[in-house]
């Protein structure tokens, strides 16, 4: 069937070329005897595979690798070929890109080994189709968001493990210490200061959870209740200023230790450590009156944000808030969505059911609560319809809302396993590296049993 089929293709050429020679004799002409005269085949041998295409083709593009004069470095005189020990399969598309003019993007190919063979040859990105682009930015896109984007700046390059802590500074090492506590000069210290900070975490958030509890007092007949907060209010007190003191500390020394404090200031877990603490001296500076105790009121509930402070050493967290970021377009879509159904159906179920008796219903952004809560399955009963067209609406409505909260689901649900899967493959790479490091060998494979000697 390949036969007939190549077959088909070379008679369809030969028909074509006979009808331009028909239409313009003189075209077909020119072309063979610059073809035969100026132009000749060259071979180009990629790993093994040889691949033959017009020299013509290659010099149309100079600024490449294989259109200037640095090609004759890969020429083998001995076979008359040009031998590159590249990967022949994504040469195919180099290749095209001479002789058509058209880059494109294998979409099913790993898109950094593209990438590379693109640099190889000397061939921009940009010149690559509109068919393709999309995906190829996508992927690119993709790669950037890695786990650990400080791996990947240029100032946090690998340094010589034999000089690494001679060279460093105290800030150094206690900025490395703060990150990448093994990697650190105080591999005791570390650890010791981690389990500190997490230790009053868990004090200040058992402690904020707690001082609500109510307290039952009788005083003669009469039964009260206080939250534990009012009445051991000093105990609580030195509880909270002993677990500020610590998160003051640890922010300040992350301000001093950080490379560029500015970048520092401003990131999520800087502004997350600032909340933690800005509110307790915000109420030391205000005075005792009925306003400002409602608004000192106000503050502690940020102390909650406290509990944001294991995401800096919870991988699982981690994950979770990169994978969010990975998909706000499809969030956003599922929010848009939502919005667009909750305002339809509300509008339809405010119209239907306005005229029934003591009604519910009162107007339209009165029902988007129960359109909402009926789109997310919850189902509260505090709004029930009555008409038999506003139950089979709300049943509509339901089932609406199903659909649009699994489309997106899916997607979400498989960035959150690519973005596992990554965390585990450079989970793996730094235990070979610091196996590798630590004993200076690779990790011993089995080997194959030899053949006896005859």
């Amino acid at each position: 069937m390949s036969a007939m089929g190549t077959k088909m293709r070379y008679s369809f050429a030969e028909a074509m070329r006979r009808l331009l020679f028909i239409a313009d004799p003189s075209v077909v002409h020119s072309v063979n005897c610059h073809k035969s005269q100026n132009d000749k085949r060259v071979v180009i041998n990629v790993s093994g595979i040889k691949f033959e295409t017009w020299r013509t083709n290659l010099s149309q593009h100079p600024t490449t690798l294989l259109g200037s004069c640095e090609i004759d470095y890969f020429f083998d005189e001995r076979n008359n070929e040009y031998f590159f020990d590249r990967d022949p399969h994504l040469f195919r598309y180099i290749l095209n890109y001479y002789s058509t003019g058209e880059l494109h993007f294998p979409k099913y190919e790993c898109h950094v080994a593209f990438e590379n063979e693109l640099k190889f040859y000397r061939i921009v990105p940009d010149m690559i189709q509109d068919c393709c682009f999309e995906d190829y930015q996508d992927y690119k896109d993709a790669e950037k968001e890695t786990l650990y984007p400080e791996r990947h700046s240029p100032s946090t390059k690998e340094k010589d493990p034999e000089t690494e802590d001679t060279k460093r500074t105290f800030r150094e090492n206690l900025w490395q210490m703060f990150e990448d506590p093994e990697k650190s000069g105080m591999p005791q210290v570390a650890p010791a200061f981690n389990y500190i900070i997490g230790f009053f975490v868990m004090i200040s958030i058992l402690a904020n959870i707690i001082e609500t509890v109510p307290v039952q007092e009788t005083d003669g007949a009469k039964i009260s209740s206080t939250p534990m907060g009012d009445k051991y209010n000093l105990i609580f007190s030195c509880l909270d200023t002993a677990c500020v003191a610590i998160f003051t500390v640890e922010y300040v020394l992350r301000v001093y230790a950080a490379p560029k404090r500015a970048q520092f200031v401003s990131s999520g877990m800087s502004i997350i450590d600032l909340i933690a603490i800005l509110p307790f001296y915000i109420g030391l500076c205000l005075t005792d009156t009925g306003n400002v105790n409602a608004i000192f009121v106000t503050l502690r509930v940020f102390r909650v944000f406290r509990v944001l402070k294991f995401s800096r050493d919870s991988t699982g967290l981690r994950l979770l808030g990169y994978t969010i970021r990975n998909c706000m377009k499809e969030l956003g879509f599922l929010v848009f969505s939502m919005l667009i159904a909750v305002v339809i159906f509300s509008t339809f179920m405010f119209y239907i059911e306005k005229g029934v008796e003591n009604t519910k219903y009162t107007s339209i952004p009165a029902t988007f609560w129960y359109t909402i809560v009926t789109m997310t399955t919850l189902g509260y009963g505090d709004m029930v319809p009555k008409t038999w067209l506003g139950k089979t609406l709300t049943g509509i409505c339901s089932l609406s809302g199903v659909l649009l909260i699994t489309l997106p689901v899916t997607v979400i649900v498989t960035n959150f396993n690519h973005v596992i899967q990554k965390a585990e493959r450079e989970k793996k790479l730094e235990t070979m590296d610091k196996h590798i490091f630590n004993t200076g060998k690779l990790y011993n494979a089995p080997l194959l049993p030899t053949a006896p000697h005859v």
